[in-house]
């Protein structure tokens, strides 16, 4: 068999195709990346909650309160 071209043709054709498919898989990958990173900013940012016994129970919940000091806060808000 005669092969016309440059010796080992078919090898650079499957290097190329290989090539493309990693390019492209990084190129998907990165976007997805990105798509993931932007929702979590945005879901950090939220605004708290508005109700404020709501946003107690959070802190409570979260301990950066004491039962002491959550129901002397839950007490005023209530009253």
């Amino acid at each position: 068999m005669m092969h016309y071209g440059f010796p080992g043709g078919g090898a650079m054709v499957w290097a190329g195709f290989l090539f493309m498919l990693v390019f492209w898989v990084l190129i998907v990958a990165g976007v997805v990346a990105l798509v993931t990173w932007v929702g979590k900013q945005g879901r950090q940012a939220a605004p708290p909650s508005e109700d404020p016994i709501g946003a107690l129970k959070m802190r409570y919940a979260k301990g950066e309160l004491t039962k002491e000091e959550f129901e002397s806060m839950r007490k005023d808000l209530a009253g």
